[in-house]
């Protein structure tokens, strides 16, 4: 008897722990809200009374223009994340648009809460991810229009105009707020600067090679 029971509240825990995970949505949505007097906070967020909702906080018309390529890497990425687009709160789902100058290059980052599916509206891209390690394999192919790729969760990735005209391709990812890690950015951009004693071993490379590198990103961002 002693044995059942203990079998029992085994099996009992065993399954309280497979089964732990984040719960089902209890309404149709939670328009996320700035003003937190009458807002419930779910997800990270404070959410609209459902009651006061309209078809305006269902409605983005963000990327419908193009962005302005005229940078140093001739592309530019507009989202649609629940910053920008308050009722995607607590649906998982999100938008970018990505545009393209002839030969401009969306630069290797990472999502960290997100996978991402690529779809090519306008010319021709070069895309690509890297796999993790030990294998470091890079998966590439070149994209036309109506061709579509993902690029999975965590992994480094990037976009790379190959046309002499500009490209523009949308893409959906699978969290409301994914994140952008860009590893150059990341690396050598830092707030404040990793050491260049770090950098220099960790990448094989002369410090003043570090340090040119450091300006240079701290230069771009102003």
């Amino acid at each position: 008897m002693g044995s059942a029971i203990f079998v029992a509240f085994t099996l009992l825990a065993f399954a309280s722990f497979v089964l732990a995970s984040d719960p089902g949505s209890l309404q149709d949505f939670c328009v996320a809200i700035n003003d937190t007097k009458d807002g419930v906070f779910v997800n990270g967020r404070f959410c609209k009374d459902p009651q006061h909702a309209t078809a305006n906080d269902f409605f983005f018309r963000g990327l419908r223009m193009p962005g302005n390529t005229s940078n140093q890497l001739g592309s530019v990425v507009t989202p649609a994340f629940v910053a920008q687009f308050p009722g995607l709160n607590t649906l998982g789902i999100s938008l970018v648009r990505i545009d393209f100058a002839p030969y401009g290059v969306n630069p290797p980052h990472t999502h960290p809460r997100a996978s991402e599916v690529l779809i090519v509206m306008e010319g021709t891209l070069y895309v690509g991810f890297v796999t993790s390690n030990p294998d470091y394999r890079l998966m590439t192919k070149v994209l036309h229009q109506g061709e579509v790729f993902v690029f999975p969760q965590g992994l480094i990735h990037f976009q790379f105009n190959i046309g002499k005209t500009k490209a523009v391709a949308f893409a959906s990812l699978s969290s409301q707020n994914p994140g952008r890690i860009t590893i150059g950015n990341s690396v050598f951009g830092s707030n404040p600067p990793i050491s260049d004693d770090v950098l220099a071993k960790a990448f094989q490379l002369d410090k003043k090679v570090v340090d040119n590198l450091q300006a240079k990103i701290w230069m771009d961002a102003i």
